[in-house]
């Protein structure tokens, strides 16, 4: 084996005290040693020193010194680029954990439409009868790993028996055909599937990228109806469920929407359920999963609790007859 070249034996591989890096942004900030003395409270010799050792660190200069000014080097410039952001976003999260501290939170990750159509417009009462708990909402269509993440619930969405060991059944889902009541005023009565066509039809966009989510297609109610393939005026597609419903609040057309983030629009009399008799039944259901290191807290349980009233006045509204809180395949990860 070939001895490494002198430069590459003299790089330092041990970390870089956080100080130097403080010290390094408050030059590159100031361009001015006595500046940034004062700004970190120390004296112009203390900041020159740590600049020096933070330089012999990396191996390369990271400031030209002039007389009466101070330059960044390339490499300093680069380093300032990465260190800034970095350092910003640790000194954010001392803050939040100094806030939290002491308190009593729940941290929810769910999806961005069942959130926005179903969670938070329910959450105002858990809030009213639960002051004293804070609560975070985790919005991303990416699964996290309930063993490691900083999440003490999950919401998910998903066919029995994918990624759900030890889950908890909410309630199913079925599709339905809504619209505004004003798009259906100003037009002719629709009392046959085959008169959807007259509508520009909204419906997932992804709907036919994966073999579970066509059951949201219209191509699939279509078939349940036991008529041809209808082309509606127009299509108008969505890869996310609360864009479709709000699409059919502001009357730009027919959604094939589920049911359980329709529910209270329809109730309200937002949306109207088009063919009501034309329901699709969908293989769908949401799932809350509890992290095994959350659920015996308190403000976890009491926000459960409330999870699961919500979750039978839904089934209710839907006539589900499924068992309240049925328990999720016993599967692995």
């Amino acid at each position: 084996m070939s001895a490494l070249p002198p430069s590459a034996a003299l790089l330092r591989t041990r970390p870089v005290a956080a100080g130097h890096w403080r010290a390094f942004l408050a030059v590159a900030r100031h361009l001015n040693f006595r500046a940034a003395a004062e700004e970190l409270a120390l004296t112009q010799s203390a900041v020159s020193r740590q600049i020096q050792a933070l330089e012999d660190e990396v191996g390369l200069p990271l400031f030209l010194r002039h007389t009466r000014a101070v330059e960044l080097t390339g490499a300093g410039a680069q380093l300032q680029r990465t260190v800034a952001p970095a350092l910003e976003r640790i000194d954010a999260a001392v803050r939040l954990v100094r806030q939290t501290a002491g308190r009593k939170s729940v941290a929810i990750a769910t999806w961005a439409s069942f959130a926005s159509t179903w969670l938070i417009p329910r959450m105002e009462a858990f809030q009213r009868d639960h002051p004293d708990i804070d609560l975070r909402i985790d919005a991303s269509d990416v699964p996290v790993d309930m063993d490691t993440a900083d999440i003490d619930l999950a919401l998910r969405y998903s066919l029995p028996g994918t990624r759900l060991a030890g889950a908890e059944r909410l309630f199913g889902e079925q599709l339905a055909v809504v619209a505004s009541p004003w798009l259906l005023k100003s037009t002719p009565p629709v009392r046959r599937p085959a008169d959807v066509a007259r509508f520009t039809l909204i419906e997932a966009g992804d709907a036919h990228r994966s073999l579970h989510l066509e059951w949201l297609s219209w191509r699939r109610w279509f078939d349940a109806q036991g008529g041809p393939q209808l082309q509606p005026q127009r299509w108008l597609s969505f890869n996310h469920a609360h864009q479709i419903v709000q699409a059919a609040l502001s009357g730009q057309g027919l959604a094939l929407a589920r049911l359980p983030l329709v529910a209270d629009a329809l109730a309200r009399g937002d949306l109207v359920e088009v063919l009501p008799g034309h329901r699709l039944d969908s293989p769908l259901a949401y799932w809350l999963l509890v992290g095994p290191r959350s659920s015996q807290r308190p403000e976890v349980q009491a926000f459960c609790s409330w999870l699961r009233t919500e979750a039978a006045a839904t089934r209710t509204a839907l006539g589900e007859a499924a068992e309240p809180g049925a328990p999720g395949p016993k599967v692995s990860n």
